[in-house]
């Protein structure tokens, strides 16, 4: 399970900081690299950073699993 966490995570990482650079410079990585005659890998990379995304979804429950209870001193 952390193993998947981790690659989905670097996915992620990888489709944010794509649709960064396609945002403000209108540069897309991925298409660059792998445009023409080889677009499929395109949309598999692009395919599997959106399970990815799902997938770290459920990062959700750890993150509020882990978070400090807050409390409230009252007088």
């Amino acid at each position: 399970m952390k193993v998947m966490n981790c690659i989905a995570l670097t996915l992620v990482i990888i489709g944010a900081l794509n649709w960064g650079l396609i945002g403000f410079f209108g540069y897309d990585v991925v298409t660059s690299i792998f445009g023409g005659s080889m677009f499929w890998i395109s949309r598999v990379i692009f395919g599997l950073v959106g399970l990815a995304g799902l997938w770290s979804l459920s990062l959700y429950n750890f993150v509020v699993q882990e978070s400090p209870t807050v409390r409230i001193a009252r007088h």
